[in-house]
């Protein structure tokens, strides 16, 4: 599948699986940027996407990014198909859950990427459920 990218600051390459079997492609923070303590802070990720048809983008934090002192504010990131005009940059909306400023620095690998299939749902509205309720939050254990 072909994804068409507009990279704002061609220093830095464009996004990419860092091995054979990485599900995720690796996102780059374009600018350096300081995010004061317990403070959310946006990071750009040098990118603009056009994702075919039925398709859009999940952005997730990278696994390590928790060492930084930083957390995504917001779960996971989502890129809808119809997010793809030319200004339209891509960012990581950044926690910082420490005490200390935490610094962001221009080039760090610090969020992932992946394309994705859409299916669209139809609800239906019911009274009941069929299945035994479960309780949920770590119910099985």
């Amino acid at each position: 599948m072909k994804v068409k990218v507009k990279r704002f600051d061609k220093k830095f390459p464009l996004p990419e699986y860092h091995s054979e079997k990485a599900a995720a492609m690796d996102l780059v923070a374009r600018e350096t940027v300081e995010i004061q303590p317990h403070q959310v802070g946006l990071v750009r990720l040098n990118m603009a996407l056009q994702v075919p048809p039925d398709y859009w983008v999940l952005v997730a934090a990278r696994s390590s990014l928790h060492k930084k002192g930083l957390l995504m504010a917001n779960g996971i990131g989502v890129g809808d198909e119809d997010f793809a005009g030319n200004e339209d940059e891509y960012r990581a909306i950044l926690l910082n859950f420490t005490d200390a400023a935490v610094t962001v620095t221009q080039g760090d690998r610090i969020a992932q990427m992946i394309v994705l299939p859409r299916d669209r749902v139809e609800l239906e509205e019911v009274e009941t459920l069929v299945a035994p309720t479960r309780g949920g939050i770590g119910s099985t254990g």
